[in-house]
């Protein structure tokens, strides 16, 4: 079997999310790297390696984006839009994981190109649940080429 192992890019400002987030990663001894930024322009950055993202042993290209769609500066559905339209970007698979339940949001990740929306489970446990299953899912899936570099 192939290593599944990538670099898994979150995109979240809520710093409570943040820390549930590493504790669920700690605690699920997940292999996959955690890369965290906290809005929608320093992912961008990251992704396109700018600023204090430049250097690729720093910022390494991610298997998968856990974009948030609240957050300052740039929302996660401008973010996605921007993704999408970057020809080397538009391949990274994107899951909304949001505390939004809001359809209309629902339905312009999917129309904007998301592989996924996910609404935050409330409760730490339930969350380090969806965390650990988020994970597992998409160390089964086939990622496009270049997610490993």
């Amino acid at each position: 079997m192939n290593d599944k192992t990538f670099v898994v890019l979150m995109a979240e400002d809520d710093e409570h999310d943040i820390i549930a987030t590493k504790r669920a990663w700690k605690l699920g001894q997940m292999a996959n790297p955690l890369h965290i930024v906290n809005n929608g322009e320093e992912c961008l950055d990251y992704l396109e390696r700018r600023g204090v993202y430049s250097d690729p042993a720093s910022s390494p290209r991610p298997g998968i984006l856990l974009l948030d769609i609240n957050m300052p500066r740039m929302d996660g559905l401008e973010t996605l839009q921007r993704i999408r339209a970057n020809e080397q970007l538009r391949s990274l698979p994107v899951v909304m994981l949001t505390t939004s339940k809001a359809e209309e949001d629902r339905m312009r990740s999917y129309a904007l190109g998301a592989n996924a929306y996910i609404v935050k489970p409330i409760g730490f446990d339930n969350f380090a649940e969806a965390i650990r299953t988020i994970n597992l899912f998409w160390k089964l899936v086939a990622l496009p080429g270049g997610a490993h570099e």
